[in-house]
C-alpha cells in the first residue's frame, strides 16, 4: 500500500479493496504501525489508529489513475475502501552521508572501538 495522502492534521489516507487483510486486520484491532524506508538509508516509523470508511467524496478526492490497476471499475468500483491513519507517535533514523559511508564508518567504529555518528534520528509526538 501506498499513502495517497497526507492532510494537514497530519492524518495519512490509503486506498484499499474492502476485502482485503489490512481492512479485516483493522477491524479486528484499530492499533496499527506503519512502516516507511526511503532510498537513501531514510526510516519513518509512526504508531497510531487507523478507521475504514467508504465515503465516495473522499474516494474520488484520493483517486489517480494508477489505483485502476488493482480497482478495474474505475472510482466507483465497489471493492474501493479508505483506510485513515490517525498517528499518535513515532520514530524516524537518516543517515547524514548514504549507505555506503555509513558502512564504512560503521567498519570504523567497530575497529576504533568509537561510537557511531552517522544518523539523525528522533521522536514525533502529535
Amino acid at each position: 500500500m501506498s499513502v495517497q495522502k497526507v492532510d494537514d492534521e497530519g492524518n495519512l489516507w490509503f486506498l484499499s479493496d474492502r476485502n482485503s487483510d489490512k481492512n479485516q486486520e483493522i477491524k479486528g484491532d484499530s492499533n496499527v504501525e506503519l512502516l516507511f524506508a526511503g532510498g537513501k538509508e531514510q526510516y519513518l516509523a509512526l504508531h497510531g489508529n487507523a478507521e475504514i470508511s467508504f465515503d465516495k467524496t473522499k474516494i474520488k478526492e484520493l483517486w489517480n489513475p494508477i489505483a485502476k490497476i488493482w480497482f478495474t471499475g474505475g472510482v466507483d468500483d465497489p471493492a474501493i475502501s479508505v483506510i485513515k491513519v490517525k498517528y499518535d507517535d513515532g520514530y524516524y533514523w537518516d543517515t547524514k552521508h548514504g549507505h555506503m559511508v555509513s558502512i564504512l564508518k560503521m567498519a570504523k567504529s567497530l575497529v576504533t572501538g568509537t561510537r557511531g555518528d552517522d544518523g539523525v534520528e528522533g521522536s514525533l509526538k502529535k
